[in-house]
């Protein structure tokens, strides 16, 4: 029993003394990343991660866009054509609707939207038009609307299917002529 004792007050020693070796240790607290940069020999275990996006202080007193639809279909189109199509929403929030940007991820589909602030219960459109050129099979482009909403970002489709040109893929330049 006595060896048993000592044995645990050997540990507890132990214990107490690596504790006093690192000071930080002891007082050790969570960093942000911005606290860390600046320091050398940075552990994992240092840095907090900043997982959260920054949620504005009020998330209800903004504008919000109600599409009445967020796709449009267009249905099957001939490659070549230009497919039109104007998304209709409402600021059904308090405040008024400012739209920063209206972009899609490639060039071949253009949006245009207002620039001016739409009133809370006013209504706006954003214009997208696709250019199915050098386009075949099924086309679902997203066209990306950053505002002062929240979330700020929100994205409608214009979707469908764009048949190949039978013309463009058979038609070569004869040997010898230019382009």
């Amino acid at each position: 029993m006595k060896n048993w004792t000592l044995g645990l007050l050997i540990l507890a020693i132990a214990f107490v003394s690596c504790n006093q070796d690192n000071p930080q240790a002891a007082n050790a607290k969570e960093k942000s990343v911005a606290e860390v940069q600046n320091q050398k020999n940075v552990k994992n275990l240092d840095v907090r991660k900043e997982t959260t996006p920054a949620i504005p202080e009020d998330t209800v007193n903004v504008a919000k866009m109600t599409f009445t639809e967020e796709i449009f279909n267009y249905g099957t189109v001939k490659e070549g054509e230009v497919v039109e199509h104007t998304f209709k929403f409402k600021n059904s929030g308090v405040a008024p609707l400012t739209i920063t940007s209206a972009k899609s991820t490639c060039g071949c589909t253009v949006p245009v939207f207002p620039k001016e602030p739409i009133a809370p219960g006013a209504e706006g459109e954003i214009s997208v038009k696709f250019n199915t050129k050098n386009k075949s099979g099924n086309q679902k482009k997203p066209v990306n609307i950053v505002a002062n909403t929240w979330p700020a970002k929100t994205t409608v489709y214009i979707d469908g299917v764009v048949e190949k040109d039978p013309n463009a893929a058979t038609a070569k330049t004869a040997p010898g002529s230019k382009k």
